[in-house]
């Protein structure tokens, strides 16, 4: 009975040393590989250039005022449309007490030597008339008569212009502030009571109003030094505002910076397009956007899926690997044309029955190849 059961133990461990043998090698055999092809077909393909921007208006204008001062009124808002012409605001001259002083007191002294001038010129024509005096006499005198008349015209003149910003009555030019241009008030940056300075050498003037006409956009951004060459006055941009994903404006460009700007230690060359503003659709200005243009197309050439593509590690050269039999592949050479980054045209090296290897992103890279490791195909 004892001799049984010991040969039964046996038995059992033996089967059950077996099992794990079995089981270690099962798991451990590496599967063989297997390889999805695909043949090369014939499409249209185009190489596109996308160019990071803003939209802005050809013409912005800042509005400043002509003379020094308070602003005593506003009388539009952001936002409204205005016309050329339309008035923004006035300002509120605060005169200069020197030169108050000093204006005041050219006005006395003309108003003195007007005085005199008129009582010799009263006293000469009455000698005139009589004969007495020459006519070269009578003449100097009445010229110094009506030099005195105008001096004492431009004294008050200017006395005005200094206490009220302007002489007379309904003239006030230099106090109102107008639009010189037909658009969207896009700011106001002042309040009424605010302190303005007019425009001088010195200093550029404070900013009454910003206008500027929607009517008429660009489209402005930077393209690298690598692309520039390949871009032409007069190409189609789609620009594709951040606004509107959905909504595409053309564009013509327009204009290509002669100078480079360095940006992040790139460099970089600005671009301009004009916008085909449509009646329908607002483009506002500030716009973040995004212009695209075609800088290649081929139409019906054979491509193939770039994730189908390796290259040589030395040369740097494309290949690709062709079925020659089940689950068999030789390495063959390709010539690349133009690529969007999904698919490249196949200038030569394959046919459209060419069954092309794609390769598993579990299988270890080969030594002297570089693959792309790209999303599968299925």
């Amino acid at each position: 009975m004892k001799k049984f059961l010991r040969w039964g133990l046996l038995v059992i461990f033996s089967m059950g040393l077996l099992w794990t043998i079995t089981y270690f090698i099962n798991s451990n055999r590496k599967s063989q590989p297997h390889f999805e092809t695909y043949s090369p077909n014939f499409s249209s393909i185009e190489k596109r250039l996308f160019i990071s921007g803003k939209v802005i208006p050809q013409n912005e204008i800042r509005i400043k005022p002509q003379i020094s001062g308070i602003v005593e009124k506003l009388y539009l808002e952001k936002g409204m449309a205005v016309k050329k012409g339309d008035l923004i605001a006035t300002i509120k001259v605060i005169p200069n007490e020197q030169a108050l002083y000093q204006a005041k007191g050219r006005v006395k002294n003309s108003e003195i030597t007007l005085k005199y001038a008129e009582i010799d010129f009263n006293r000469k024509s009455k000698l005139f008339d009589k004969s007495v005096i020459a006519d070269v006499e009578f003449q100097t005198v009445k010229l110094a008569y009506e030099q005195a008349r105008l001096e004492l015209e431009n004294a008050k003149s200017n006395y005005q212009i200094i206490l009220k910003g302007f002489r007379g009555r309904g003239l006030r030019g230099n106090t109102e502030v107008l639009s010189t241009l037909n658009g969207i008030l896009m700011e106001i940056p002042v309040k009424e009571g605010d302190q303005v300075v007019q425009s001088n050498i010195f200093n550029e003037g404070t900013t009454i109003a910003t206008i500027a006409d929607l009517t008429k956009m660009n489209f402005e951004g930077n393209v690298n030094e690598s692309k520039v060459g390949k871009l032409r006055v007069g190409m189609p941009l789609a620009i594709t505002l951040g606004s509107n994903q959905d909504k595409k404006v053309e564009a013509i460009l327009s204009f290509i910076a002669p100078r480079s700007i360095e940006e992040s230690s790139y460099v970089q060359f600005k671009i301009k397009g004009d916008i085909k503003t449509e009646d329908n659709f607002l483009v506002r200005s500030g716009h973040s956007a995004n212009a695209s243009l075609t800088l290649d197309k081929k139409d019906s050439t054979l491509v193939i899926a770039e994730a189908l593509l390796q290259f040589d590690n030395k040369t740097n050269e494309p290949f690709v690997e062709v079925a020659i039999g089940d689950q068999k592949f030789e390495r063959r050479n390709v010539q690349i044309g133009i690529s969007n980054g999904i698919i490249a045209e196949v200038v030569s090296g394959l046919t459209i029955n060419d069954k092309v290897k794609q390769w598993n992103k579990t299988e270890p890279i080969k030594s002297g190849t570089i693959r792309k490791q790209k999303p599968s195909l299925d």
